[in-house]
């Protein structure tokens, strides 16, 4: 499938064909990130939503806590802070 880079203001834009968005589960105003390889090829990757369950899901509960966590237990507010 041939497609043309178009000025769209101070930017070049390309369209998807709605085949093609509807192939790769794609919409309008959807976030990607694009890279780019030394060979001239264009990856799209949509930008992934992070849900705190599958963050936690990814936690080492039997890890030992980070060293420096003793510090700030014992830490005194300087400013501000509400403790």
């Amino acid at each position: 499938m041939e497609v043309f880079l178009r000025k769209y203001g101070n930017s070049t834009v390309l369209a998807l064909p709605p085949s093609v968005l509807k192939e790769l589960g794609l919409k309008a105003g959807q976030a990607m990130t694009l890279d780019a390889t030394g060979d001239g090829r264009i990856t799209l990757v949509p930008k992934r939503r992070h849900r705190l369950a599958d963050l936690i899901v990814q936690c080492d509960l039997k890890a030992a806590p980070a060293r420096d966590l003793d510090l700030w237990n014992v830490s005194r507010p300087v400013g501000q802070e509400v403790w």
